[in-house]
């Protein structure tokens, strides 16, 4: 253990302890064993930009179509008026258009949840024999 003096002339022991500076604030300043430095943490319901934008697009509006009124998502609407736009022949809403079925085309598909992997139904198997062993 090391030990230093201070201006008094006399040897203090664990005064390594007291350096203060990078990744070490003074020890009066320090959090206590088992206190969080931010106890109420993030707050329930705080909603990132994904969710919001989510939120927006799935808002229902009323649109009129082929006479009759209906109810559909922002984004169908969106949607619509995009391929209405680029249908009459806008040139940037077409290039926009033909942007978005390329992303979607070159995303790989979608996997089936409900369907277990091999891996899954071994371990699965497994689980289902030890708790059969356990019963009485």
């Amino acid at each position: 253990m090391s030990e230093r003096e201070d201006g008094s002339g006399e040897t203090r022991p664990g005064a390594a302890n007291d350096r203060v500076g990078y990744c070490q604030p003074p020890v009066g300043t320090r959090f206590r064993p088992g206190q969080s430095g931010n106890p109420r943490g993030r707050p329930k319901g705080a909603r990132n930009l994904t969710t919001i934008v989510a939120a927006a697009l799935s808002e229902r509006v009323a649109v009129n179509e082929n006479g009759r009124r209906r109810r559909i998502s922002k984004l169908d609407a969106a949607v619509k008026q995009l391929v209405n736009r680029a249908a009459s022949g806008e040139m940037r809403a077409t290039q926009l258009l033909l942007a978005l079925v390329q992303a979607n085309e070159a995303r790989p598909p979608q996997q089936d949840t409900d369907r277990v992997g091999d891996p899954d139904a071994i371990v699965m198997a497994e689980l289902a024999r030890r708790l059969g062993q356990c019963e009485p």
